[in-house]
């Protein structure tokens, strides 16, 4: 990088490493003058120039390529955590990249950081390639803490995508570790908040049910994000078993106990969470889930991120599809499949089960029931069990509907 301003920044950053003044540096190859010149970004270096500042500095020419991030990683990681916006995260990845020799429980800092800017964004597979990294840096430093929760953030990150099987394994190492070694209420929840929701993905509802348990245990008495989420957890787990009433009693607890002062963020999920719980629900509570999505959608005016907005947009879908209002969630449909979807894997199975009955619903019968049955058998072979029984749920609705429609018509 040996374009002005940045050559510039990068020069000065090698000089004051090596504590180095502009006059040693200088020597009597090039002025003083020429030197603060060239570190200010008004002179654009010769190769004459070059070579001696490689020289003096000990350094190969391609030191001057690392990206002139505010120095080391160190300084890009200060930056990063205190600046607005995604440009100091940006940033850091091309800072990671470059770095070589660089103390593990820095590297950790920066991993951390930069997993979150790109769960944020949506981006999986970038964030599990970061989130495995951490969990080599972790075993590297052998600390129980950073390996459980590099454990349980990659768990999550595989749920996401379905990849049950791995994230299943990786959370009940968390937990085991967080139990082995008496880990804080932090890590302890996390490691059991994250194998609650990898247990109730897989099917193993009865194990969930026992590790959500134990978790809302933990947090009696507490209304903070935590406590929000393990009742957050403890209705989805309820939900899956049937236990409809139950699972709207915690959700709703957990709406009225944490404040949006608190986490603006999390307050608006546990109203898309309330939304597609009712939703969901036998019939669906329509109007419950409507005032739901309005309020989610006042908070997203004002921390929306492409995730969420997805997840608010899909939740309208299903709201018009459940009201009849079926042109409407056609429309809403093909807004959200000309977009990449960021949702997670299984929101977009269940956005594809829509698709699948909109189209059967307009006449394209069989094209819609070999969707519903290319969904079930990915689910299946992605080890979702309670997945899987969702889908062939609905597959036996719709056949139902079809063959009771097709009589309707023979007998007219």
């Amino acid at each position: 990088m040996l374009e002005q301003p940045a050559f510039g920044r990068r020069l000065k950053e090698l000089r004051v490493e090596r504590s180095l003044s502009q006059a040693a540096l200088a020597g009597k190859e090039i002025s003083t003058g020429y030197l603060s010149r060239l570190e200010s970004g008004a002179r654009q270096p010769t190769e004459r120039v070059v070579n001696h500042l490689v020289r003096i500095l000990g350094v190969e020419r391609s030191a001057f390529d690392t990206p002139p991030s505010g120095g080391s990683l160190a300084q890009a990681l200060s930056l990063a955590t205190s600046a607005e916006g995604d440009q100091g995260s940006e940033n850091l990845i091309a800072v990671l990249a470059q770095v070589r020799e660089e103390s593990p429980f820095l590297r950790w800092q920066a991993l951390w950081h930069i997993s979150r800017y790109w769960q944020r964004r949506g981006e999986r597979a970038e964030e599990q390639a970061c989130l495995e990294d951490m969990v080599r840096v972790a075993d590297e430093l052998s600390l129980p803490e950073l390996q459980c929760r590099a454990r349980f953030q990659l768990a999550r990150s595989l749920r996401s995508t379905g990849e049950v099987a791995r994230a299943l394994d990786l959370a009940l190492d968390a937990y085991q570790l967080a139990k082995d070694a008496a880990l804080d209420l932090p890590d302890t929840g996390g490691a059991l908040l994250t194998l609650v929701s990898v247990e109730a993905e897989a099917g193993r509802l009865p194990d969930a049910r026992a590790h959500v348990d134990e978790l809302v245990d933990l947090v009696a008495g507490r209304s903070d994000t935590l406590a929000a989420e393990a009742l957050w957890s403890a209705a989805t787990v309820r939900f899956r078993q049937g236990d409809h009433e139950g699972a709207r009693s915690c959700l709703e607890r957990a709406m009225k106990e944490l404040d949006s002062s608190v986490d603006l963020t999390l307050w608006t999920r546990l109203r898309l969470a309330a939304a597609s719980l009712y939703l969901q629900s036998t019939p669906p509570q329509t109007e419950r889930g409507r005032e739901r999505l309005q309020e989610a959608a006042s908070a997203l005016a004002l921390i929306g991120t492409p995730v969420l907005d997805q997840e608010l947009l899909t939740l309208q879908t299903q709201l018009a599809f459940h009201e009849g209002r079926y042109a409407d969630a056609r429309r809403l449909y093909d807004e959200l499949n000309r977009e990449e979807l960021r949702l997670t894997y299984r929101d977009q199975v269940r956005l594809h089960i829509l698709d699948s009955r909109l189209m059967i619903l307009e006449g394209r019968e069989q094209e819609g029931i070999r969707l519903l049955k290319d969904l079930g058998e990915q689910a299946q072979q992605q080890s979702n069990i309670d997945l899987a029984a969702e889908i062939w749920r609905i597959l036996a609705e719709c056949l139902e509907d079809v063959s009771r429609r097709r009589t309707a018509a023979e007998g007219a």
